[in-house]
């Protein structure tokens, strides 16, 4: 447990109505979509991590391709759609197998097959054996790997899945990142509160198109800054909004590209325009990171433009009260004010995720914070014991991940766990990375 590569994105595709928001439901276990019985009704990219086989992957669901645009809205849809098979790369391709093979259909069929990317034919509506007869006319759309399923009942739609998911390469987890002078920072935020203007600041050049327009930014942008002999590797990324709110193209597209710079970076800076304080959605970007498991500064950018510094302190201070331990910099990418400081943060947050305690020092904080501060007895239905935790072990890094073993994983609280993540923080130098705990039971020998 070393840090993540790419994660791989396998995007359902098809024609309006077939299907795909029930199969995406199905295979995240949750209604995620919007599903409703009329063309064109799912007008956001939605996206979940799932974990197939021990593979986690990004499953992608998209509104409908069709063969032509009717009006606006309706092409910013395909568009949309289209931009999600070019970024994926695996294709589940759904088809009605009750309504039969349509024009539209094979529309799709010959896009995907001049493509490189693995696609898997999922025939949907398959709900009984004798339905299996459907199958048969699509075979002629030319693709080998072809499925029958049933999206509403669940039958084959998981096989198809795994089957699609094991033929997909393992993405290279990067031997960089295992280079201590090279460092991998997204600059995440949302739209508009300066992130290009940082990095082209930050490296010394123009590297990326800076507007006052919001969204400007519609692709990840790499590049590569040498300081101090350190090789700083920076992600610009488009601005991260809650899926209700993406209502242009750009930023439906934007959101996914932003998640997926996350999983390739080690560190992420959160830009926030300082001037408008932390909002709603700088907190839901910051726990986005944090629950990717990467180390979070932030930038509290146009700091030139904040007439009283005090209060903000102090509204960044109470917003940040769930990760009190999350470093911020005040940066001008205007005057670049601050931005000389910049490296030395992503080198103590990288420092802080890389983090390994010996074996020993870490049972010795364990032994501690319990004598310290006792759990809660352990109880199951009228009988209570004392709960006893007997050793620790750490088994990854980016973040650091503890393995806690007790007698008892169950009757463990949140609130206690919350308590040894703090005496964790409190004895070692991890300020601004997420701790993974995980508890695993042991039987005392006594």
């Amino acid at each position: 447990m070393t840090g993540a590569a790419s994660l791989p994105i396998v995007a359902i595709v098809g024609r309006p109505n077939v299907g795909k928001s029930t199969l995406f439901n199905r295979l995240c276990g949750q209604r995620r979509a919007i599903v409703e019985d009329r063309p064109g009704i799912t007008r956001d990219r939605i996206y979940d991590i799932v974990e197939v086989a021990g593979r986690r992957v990004l499953l992608v669901d998209t509104a409908g391709l069709n063969g032509e645009a009717h009006d606006e809205l309706d092409a910013a849809i395909q568009e949309q759609a289209r931009i999600a098979v070019a970024e994926a790369d695996a294709i589940l391709f759904l088809v009605d197998g009750q309504t039969g093979l349509l024009p539209d259909d094979e529309v799709i069929a010959r896009a995907l097959r001049r493509g490189d990317r693995l696609v898997a034919l999922l025939v949907n509506k398959v709900d009984l054996p004798q339905h299996e007869i459907r199958v048969a006319e699509f075979h002629r759309l030319g693709f080998e790997r072809t499925w029958p399923i049933s999206a509403e009942h669940g039958a084959g739609a998981w096989d198809a899945l795994e089957a699609v998911v094991a033929e997909l390469p393992e993405l290279e987890a990067a031997a960089r990142e295992e280079r201590e002078d090279l460092y991998r920072v997204a600059l995440v935020g949302r739209p508009n509160v300066g992130k290009s203007s940082l990095l082209n600041r930050v490296a010394g050049s123009e590297r990326a198109v800076v507007s006052a327009q919001g969204g400007t930014t519609r692709d990840t942008v790499d590049t590569r800054v040498e300081e101090g002999g350190d090789v700083f590797e920076l992600v610009d990324t488009a601005g991260l909004r809650r899926q209700g709110r993406r209502d242009r193209v750009g930023e439906r597209v934007s959101a996914l590209l932003a998640l997926r710079a996350l999983e390739r970076a080690e560190v992420a800076l959160v830009v926030v325009d300082a001037a408008e304080g932390i909002t709603d959605q700088d907190l839901h970007v910051i726990s986005a990171a944090r629950e990717r498991g990467r180390a979070v500064g932030i930038l509290l950018n146009k700091w030139d433009l904040v007439d009283e510094a005090a209060p903000l302190r102090e509204q960044v201070a109470w917003e940040l009260r769930f990760a009190p331990d999350t470093p911020t910099l005040q940066v001008s990418a205007k005057s670049g004010a601050g931005l000389h400081r910049v490296f030395g943060l992503v080198r103590r947050l990288a420092a802080a995720a890389r983090f390994r305690v010996p074996t020993a020092e870490l049972n010795r904080w364990l032994r501690e914070s319990v004598a310290a501060h006792e759990p809660a007895m352990a109880q199951r239905g009228t009988r209570r014991r004392p709960l006893r935790f007997f050793y620790a072990t750490q088994v990854g890094i980016r973040p650091p991940s503890l393995v806690l073993f007790c007698n008892d994983p169950k009757a463990v609280r949140a609130s206690y766990l919350r308590y040894l993540e703090n005496r964790f923080r409190a004895r070692f130098d991890v300020g601004g990375t997420p701790i993974r705990m995980l508890l695993r039971a042991r039987r005392s020998n006594s």
